[in-house]
């Protein structure tokens, strides 16, 4: 019997996520206004909140075998919630990169542990349905957007635009964790270490991971710096190529289960890097505001379940889902943050359209070897492609 109530309930989590990143990504700037905070310093306020990610990460693959992934799930949600209204009340600098950091742990503990029971349920549901939850994070995170916009202009300040969202995803937290956040998969024998070196499977999986999550936080970046740059006199489109990027992502994880089941995830990887890349060569070798919207619309048709498919090999490769999740999830973050400041410096040597075309390499990587390495990673488990 499948496991409905759970897939909902599970579902609901990563709306909630994606609601409550959202609304606190269209505060930065007011938030950065209130405290007279310079670029750096928000540079510096939001690496403590990656750091915080990237440290709890790890920590929480070991935390939900223990718990069991949808214990762990519930609980680190109530932990997201309580944490995501505290930025708004810093009333200075180091505060506010105090509470970022224990934001960005709630965030990454919540993400590996919620990614690791959407694994399990996959595995009981006996077909591809990652890029599902994966749709309802995006979804929830134009919502919280628009949410948040929203409150702005109707003149809230930042405290009340961020506690009204969070009493909605506390709501759907607690509804979910009512309704079938238990436990579906094996939890770690009891006294066990929780240490284990990763397979040759995992790692393969986490570099693909760091790959893509690196072209997105660079096209997050510097997508509209470049267009600026090469758009003379056209500033109000700069910001179209994320917009396209970030649409088209969120359209196809909704319907990226169906591919999934009908190519299999190991062509839907090769095929999803080889699209990203064409994307991005045609951004950068005929730069104009309809190939912007072309271009960055394709790379985030290929990367939209790129990374849900990554997840999920990943949660089959490991003796508990939650174990595996957490090394990919971890290097992808990682990738997230290293790519702004790889493009940034590869520009300062090379210009920003040469150092751009490392992000094409990337792409090509996941095209050439991304197949093969999901396909290794869990062949009993690797869900097959529906003949018809």
């Amino acid at each position: 019997m499948k496991p409905v109530k759970e897939r909902i309930a599970t579902v609901a989590v990563f709306l909630a996520n994606g609601f409550g990143i959202g609304a606190w990504a269209v505060e930065v700037p007011r938030i950065k206004e209130h405290l007279s905070l310079s670029d750096a310093s928000l540079g510096m306020a939001l690496f403590a909140f990656a750091l915080g990610a990237i440290v709890a990460m790890p920590l929480a693959g070991r935390l939900a075998p223990r718990l069991g992934s949808g214990r762990a799930t519930a609980l680190l949600g109530v932990a997201f919630v309580a944490a995501l209204p505290l930025p708004a009340l810093a009333p200075n600098f180091p505060l506010l990169c105090i509470v970022l950091l224990l934001l960005g742990a709630a965030n990454g503990a919540l993400d590996v542990s919620m990614n690791g029971h959407a694994s399990t349920i996959e595995s009981a549901w006996h077909a591809p349905i990652m890029s599902s939850f994966h749709a309802a994070w995006s979804a929830g995170g134009l919502l919280g957007a628009a949410t948040g916009a929203m409150l702005q202009r109707s003149g809230m300040g930042v405290i009340a635009s961020l506690a009204l969202p969070d009493v909605l995803i506390g709501a759907l937290i607690l509804a979910a964790a009512g309704l079938a956040l238990r436990e579906l998969g094996p939890r770690a024998a009891p006294g066990g270490s929780g240490f284990a070196l990763p397979s040759a499977a995992v790692m393969r999986l986490a570099a693909l991971a760091f790959l893509c999550m690196m072209v997105e936080g660079a096209i997050a970046d510097w997508s509209a710096v470049f267009l600026r740059t090469v758009l003379t006199g056209e500033a109000s489109i700069a910001a179209l190529g994320y917009s396209a990027f970030a649409f088209s992502m969120a359209a196809c994880r909704i319907i990226g289960d169906v591919f999934v089941r009908r190519l299999g995830s190991s062509k839907v990887v090769a095929l999803g890097g080889f699209v990203a890349a064409s994307g991005l060569a045609l951004v950068l070798s005929i730069p104009s505001a309809f190939t912007a919207c072309i271009g960055f619309a394709l790379v985030g048709l290929g990367l939209a379940n790129i990374v849900p498919v990554i997840f999920s090999a990943a949660g089959r490769s490991t003796p508990t889902p939650a174990v595996g999740v957490s090394m990919a999830a971890t290097a992808g973050y990682a990738g997230f943050l290293v790519g702004p400041p790889l493009i940034g410096f590869g520009a300062g040597l090379l210009g920003l359209r040469l150092a751009l075309c490392v992000l094409v390499a990337a792409t090509l990587i996941v095209c050439a070897f991304g197949g093969r390495a999901v396909r290794g990673s869990s062949r009993s488990a690797e869900p097959k492609a529906v003949v018809e």
